[in-house]
């Protein structure tokens, strides 16, 4: 049996890394935001957001929609079913992890 902090090191770095757990986060409080949005409650620049969500989108974890509005594109980026239960499967398992290690004491080690 491995113990808490064992299994904190292999958690899904998809979802863990901490510009797409903001990101992640945020759209699994809402059905979809825009871009400009998504980069003033995160605060990450244009173009570090645009690489994390094209990690995203390649994993499976949203999905975007450009639109034309006049001649200024609007993106639009939800969770996919699978992101959202990614998102919410991760938060959970680092709750459960969380209150693991606060029971944990030595002798767990064996």
């Amino acid at each position: 049996m491995t113990g808490p902090f064992e299994e904190l090191a292999g958690l899904d770095k998809l979802v863990h890394e901490p510009a797409r757990l903001s990101i992640t986060t945020a759209l699994a409080a809402c059905e979809q935001a825009d871009f400009l949005f998504l980069q003033r409650l995160t605060g990450l620049s244009k173009g570090n957001l645009s690489a994390h969500l094209g990690k995203l989108e390649s994993g499976g974890l949203i999905e975007i929609d450009k639109q034309f509005l006049g001649k200024r594109t609007q993106t639009w980026i939800r969770l996919t079913a699978s992101g959202r239960q990614a998102v919410d499967n991760h938060w959970a398992r680092l709750d459960e992890l969380r209150e693991r290690s606060r029971r944990w004491t030595r002798d767990d080690d064996g």
